[in-house]
């Protein structure tokens, strides 16, 4: 085994994360009780909404030596997401396609992030010595932005997503909480956000009551994934085609010009489901549905959810006869949740309500002609 000082054992791992596909490595310190007030503030307001869990384990969340007991350090990783070749701004200007959210179009980036950490830690104890490890990747109560930060991988911007001056913020995020000796990095203190509110003012539902806080009662990625009763009415039409998280804060900003485009195979598309239509995954069973979303993110929404989402778009599809026939087949579907939105559907269209307009061209059409 070689014997790394401190110093020496910190730049192996940084290089040694390289080599395994990380496009980022930061090592963070345990403390996190700075944000404590924030996080308290967030949860006073209920801007939670149905997940619960996020009021639990509070001195956990502050406290990742207590998380992980034996824990000195954090290393926090990065990885960028966005395959090259998908389309964004596209889609969306078509009703009849479905939006899902980029980073869900491949498979479940927990299962990527997780094994690539596994490995990762076992490269550590092959070239130094066994050693006290966790991996975690956005299934714990962990605050991994805030840890991002401290390990200097970039700043909460607007939108309370991390950003890089780099990279943008196509990326996810992994943690592997160790007992090493290493030096932690500099904490990225700047804000580059300056007087920019591009994100701010695109959110279609207004999810942001302020810069930097994000209500996810309103939020669409919160409506189509993590709510599992009824989308309130006054969301629906807001929504448009986008059946499983939204981007559009991410894609008006500035910062996302220098994006980093993904070389991971596991973020690839699969089943055409960056360019697929509303009408072709409504007819989807619930088998079909489970065999597609096999591995897949997609698979937390629940085929009820789902099917309520792609009801959803329908309805703002503006697509007339065609897509009410569509509808009307599963106006006696079992399940309650989707019958209430298939009917809100067939009524949106039977009105001959237009397609939702998309705003983010319009309003910042500098700011997305590096996407297509």
């Amino acid at each position: 085994m070689t014997q790394f000082s401190p110093e020496q054992l910190t730049g192996q791992i940084k290089a040694w994360g390289k080599e395994l596909g990380f496009d980022a490595v930061g090592i963070s310190g345990v403390d996190m009780s700075q944000h404590g007030e924030r996080l308290d503030h967030w949860l006073a307001q209920q801007y939670q909404g149905e997940m619960a869990y996020l009021a639990n384990h509070r001195e956990l969340r502050l406290h990742p030596d207590q998380l992980h007991p034996g824990t000195l350090k954090v290393i926090c990783v990065r990885m960028d997401y966005l395959p090259p070749e998908v389309e964004t701004v596209r889609v969306l200007q078509n009703p009849q396609q479905a939006y899902i959210s980029r980073y869900a179009l491949g498979r479940d980036y927990h299962k990527t992030l997780r094994k690539r950490l596994t490995q990762f830690a076992k490269k550590i104890a092959a070239e130094t010595a066994d050693f006290n490890y966790r991996p975690f990747v956005d299934s714990a109560p962990v605050l991994e932005k805030p840890m991002a930060q401290q390990a200097g991988l970039g700043w909460q911007g607007k939108h309370s997503l991390l950003i890089n001056r780099e990279a943008g913020s196509y990326f996810l995020l992994g943690e592997l909480f160790t007992d090493l000796p290493l030096i932690e990095d500099e904490a990225y203190t700047q804000d580059h956000c300056s007087r920019c509110r591009a994100c701010l003012d695109i959110c279609p539902t207004a999810a942001f009551p302020e810069p930097y806080v994000l209500d996810a009662r309103r939020c669409i990625s919160y409506l189509t994934i993590e709510l599992k009763g009824s989308i309130p009415e006054e969301f629906r039409p807001l929504i448009g085609n986008r059946v499983f998280g939204c981007d559009d804060c991410q894609l008006v900003c500035p910062w996302n010009r220098y994006c980093h485009f993904s070389q991971e195979d596991d973020f690839n598309p699969r089943h055409g489901m960056d360019t697929i239509e509303l009408a072709q995954l409504f007819s989807w069973d619930e088998p079909t549905f489970m065999k597609k979303t096999e591995g897949s993110p997609i698979r937390r929404t629940g085929y009820q959810g789902w099917l309520r989402n792609l009801a959803i778009g329908l309805g703002n599809s503006g697509g007339g006869l065609r897509q009410i026939q569509t509808l009307q087949q599963r106006s006696d579907d079992p399940s309650e949740l989707v019958r209430e939105h298939v009917a809100w559907g067939i009524d949106q269209l039977t009105q001959a309500k237009t397609a939702t307009a998309l705003p983010l061209i319009e309003k910042h059409p500098r700011k997305v002609r590096h996407l297509r």
